[in-house]
């Protein structure tokens, strides 16, 4: 079993072996005993310093902090794979960083958004920020023009209960997803600031987070009352992103030759070229 006792080691090890020192930004010239990085670039690119790494490396130093995990990892150019793989090595639960990348949408998951040409498509943040969206879920969101966070919307739009029909189902299901995020990112400056605003501003937001319960979003049915199109009722699926952790795919679509099928046609026909 001793062989195996430092895994967190080894894998930093293999991991810097695998860094181009040129991709790191690095003057990659000079006699390099090893492959790939050294163990002070790795330090350096983490800002950390050479003995705080080597004693991580050598399985000396046991209780990382999760920003220096983090660090690490976007040192060595980890993949979220393999990030979620170096915070388990290190006693830590995989959680986002506050300046991690995932404010960027993958460049794939843009191109799939506009796969959907009969249904409304967004991506979603941990915190239920609104990061891209499809023509047709541009349109169906328009009501909340100028407020990006879909809790935001849902306890703070005056618009809100008129669009959601079932306002109330609607709201307590993404308050309970919300939770599951908080537990999942703890770390996640943009989830905590927007739980401490609401709790501060909405007596409902409170009621709803203190009963504790947890779930993801899931298969669901929404009804919206559009201004402009009408009533428009879309079955939801969301998706996990395995490129970018933490962001979710929702894609509402109508019932084929129903009169929502035909609204939310006459939706992405009335946008803008």
């Amino acid at each position: 079993m001793r062989a195996t006792s430092n895994g967190l080691g080894e894998f930093l090890r293999a991991s810097r072996a695998r860094v181009d020192p040129g991709q790191a930004g690095l003057i990659a010239g000079g006699s390099r005993r090893v492959a790939g990085l050294r163990r002070e670039e790795v330090a350096v690119l983490a800002g950390v310093s050479a003995d705080y790494y080597a004693r991580l490396e050598q399985g000396r130093e046991r209780n990382p902090s999760a920003q220096v995990v983090d660090a690490v990892g976007r040192a060595l150019r980890l993949d979220a794979d393999a990030q979620g793989h170096l915070f388990r090595l290190a006693g830590l639960t995989p959680s986002m960083a506050p300046h991690s990348s995932r404010a960027l949408v993958h460049p794939s998951l843009l191109e799939l958004l506009d796969a959907f040409p009969g249904a409304a498509a967004y991506v979603l943040s941990p915190a239920f920020d609104v990061l891209a969206t499809n023509e047709i879920a541009t349109a169906l969101l328009a009501p909340f023009a100028g407020t990006d966070n879909m809790v935001r919307v849902l306890f703070r739009h005056p618009a809100a209960r008129e669009v959601f029909t079932q306002w109330p189902m609607v709201a307590e299901a993404t308050v309970h997803a919300l939770r599951l995020n908080a537990g999942i990112y703890p770390q996640d400056r943009a989830v905590r600031a927007l739980v401490d605003e609401l709790l501060t501003t909405s007596d409902e937001f409170r009621s709803l987070w203190s009963d504790q319960t947890v779930g993801g979003l899931s298969r669901a049915y929404k009804v919206f009352q559009h201004p402009e199109a009408g009533r428009i009722e879309l079955t939801y699926q969301t998706f996990d992103v395995r490129d970018a952790p933490g962001q979710q795919l929702l894609v509402g679509t109508p019932a084929p030759g129903t009169a929502s099928a035909a609204r939310i046609a006459s939706l992405g026909a009335t946008r803008p070229a």
